[in-house]
């Protein structure tokens, strides 16, 4: 292959995003990067948001783990699907009634300034750090195939990849990335059809074939029954659910784009279209996971599980298809990305800052944006060259654990202010939302010690939000104050 052609063709496709970014972000302000304008059209919304959460991690991991542990993964999927409705049906409406630009401001409606500023915080680390591993993780791929073979080493490979999300983010926000995650869905969607039936015909069997070699295999085994076991069917069902309620219901990442939608039930039709659709999607690449690990088995390959989908692609089909891969690669990194790095702007913006709390003139909202922007595309930058410099996979995994458990206090800290109207001791919420991940972190190190060959699984998150709730109602006892019920959506 052409070792220019990859480059080119990311030029060309960066080229595209630059003239969406163009066309969506005239006369945009402030308000409009952070909000739309609430003008985005749902079905756009509903369509982006897959590309969103099935990131460059997703597209080349979950279709490797087939090899491991077939179909397991759907499990989960089941849950986030049931999570989805509550998202739409409990935290939309009330987003929308409180009229909200950051979702965190609800806590200070409700709980208070501190309740506000820790759970805009724990935000802000979870998707810096969790955003910044997928970066890091997908340029080591790019970098492989399209960087490398021209001369490009992997510090220029990342300075090129933040410039380019830098340039069609900068100054539409929320308004252009509706758009561009939109294509970039597309073109990942392409490339996992294409995958998918190139790898059959390669294989020369008819699908019901196809489909019965893969049982045979048991590479299609979606259900596992005993509750020792961290994948046990219950534990990724409920921890979907509550995986889904905190980290798109409770992620200004994933919110930002729905309440970018001018009304409520145009929102929730986004949300129910879109949680049917990640059911198929999710489904595909477990099929296309399959295929590849019935391909390795048939032509006596091994290879590692995250390397599968890229080397058989590159090693055994024509190179159209690999080319198609790459641009899916590409559309996968970009939405999981260029959202992250606006959603932290917006939010440190609207809850570090306080946007809303000061009169600030519109030129001066517009030069802080572009600081803050500017600053957290430096920090996905030099946490990439950090990991880079480390290149131990250990730490990605550490990195990934750290960002799952902030998200547990979200949760308690949400649940807290819709279920109840108490008023938790203002002092006591920077404490309490410290404790409840360190327990569990203790929790899971001495699982043995509460159950002989116990693994926690997904349930920690919910384990991890309960304990938040439930310290935060013993510290409702010493506190003074009541809180009406305006906020609560009970």
């Amino acid at each position: 292959m052409n070792q220019v052609l990859l480059p080119l063709i990311l030029l060309f496709y960066f080229i595209l995003l630059l003239a969406i970014a163009y066309f969506s972000s005239k006369n945009a302000s402030s308000h409009s990067f952070f909000t739309g304008d609430k003008k985005s059209p749902w079905f756009l919304v509903a369509f982006g948001m897959i590309g969103t959460s099935l990131s460059g991690v997703t597209f080349v991991s979950v279709p490797g783990a087939v090899s491991i542990s077939a179909w397991h993964y759907y499990q989960l999927v089941l849950g986030f699907f049931a999570g989805y409705f509550v998202v739409a049906f409990v935290l939309l409406p009330l987003y929308y009634k409180h009229n909200l630009s950051s979702i965190y401001r609800y806590l200070e409606l409700r709980l208070g300034l501190n309740a506000y500023k820790w759970g805009a915080g724990y935000f802000i680390l979870s998707r810096t750090l969790g955003a910044t591993v997928r970066l890091y993780l997908v340029i080591n791929v790019l970098q492989i195939f399209v960087f490398e073979p021209i001369g490009l080493q992997f510090w220029h490979s990342t300075l090129l990849i933040v410039l380019m999300i830098l340039a069609y983010t900068l100054k539409g926000g929320v308004k252009t990335i509706v758009w561009t995650d939109t294509l970039q869905t597309f073109f990942m969607l392409l490339a996992l059809v294409v995958c998918i039936i190139s790898l059959q015909q390669k294989l020369d069997l008819s699908w019901g074939q196809l489909w019965q070699s893969l049982e045979k295999q048991h590479l299609t085994q979606l259900t596992v029954w005993n509750p020792s076991k961290a994948d046990y069917f219950w534990k990724h069902f409920i921890g979907g659910a509550f995986i889904t309620i905190a980290m798109t219901g409770l992620d200004q990442e994933m919110m930002q784009k729905n309440i970018s939608v001018k009304t409520l039930k145009d929102a929730q039709k986004n949300m129910v279209v879109f949680s049917f659709t990640l059911l198929i999607v999710n489904a595909l690449f477990l099929v296309l996971g399959s295929i590849l690990s019935y391909f390795a088995i048939q032509n006596g390959l091994e290879i590692a599980p995250d390397d599968l989908f890229a080397k058989i692609i590159q090693t055994y089909l024509p190179s159209g298809v690999f080319i198609i891969f790459i641009i899916g690669l590409i559309s996968a990194l970009f939405p999981s990305v260029d959202g992250a790095i606006t959603a932290l702007t917006a939010s440190f913006c609207l809850d570090i800052i306080g946007f809303e709390r000061k009169d600030l003139p519109e030129s001066e909202r517009m030069r802080i944006k572009k600081i803050v922007h500017l600053c957290f595309a430096l920090l996905f930058t030099l946490l990439v060259f950090l990991f880079k410099w480390y290149n131990d996979k250990s730490i990605v995994n550490l990195i990934f654990l750290i960002a799952g458990y902030t998200y547990g206090p979200l949760l308690g800290l949400f649940t807290f202010g819709i279920l109840t109207n108490k008023q938790p001791a203002s002092k006591a919420i920077p404490f309490i939302v410290l404790a409840a991940p360190l327990c569990c972190y203790w929790l899971s190190k001495n699982a043995d010690l509460i159950w002989k060959g116990y693994q926690f699984g997904n349930e920690m998150l919910l384990i991890n939000g309960l304990l938040t709730f439930l310290l935060l109602f013993l510290s409702s006892f010493v506190s003074t104050k009541h809180q009406p019920n305006e906020y609560s959506a009970l």
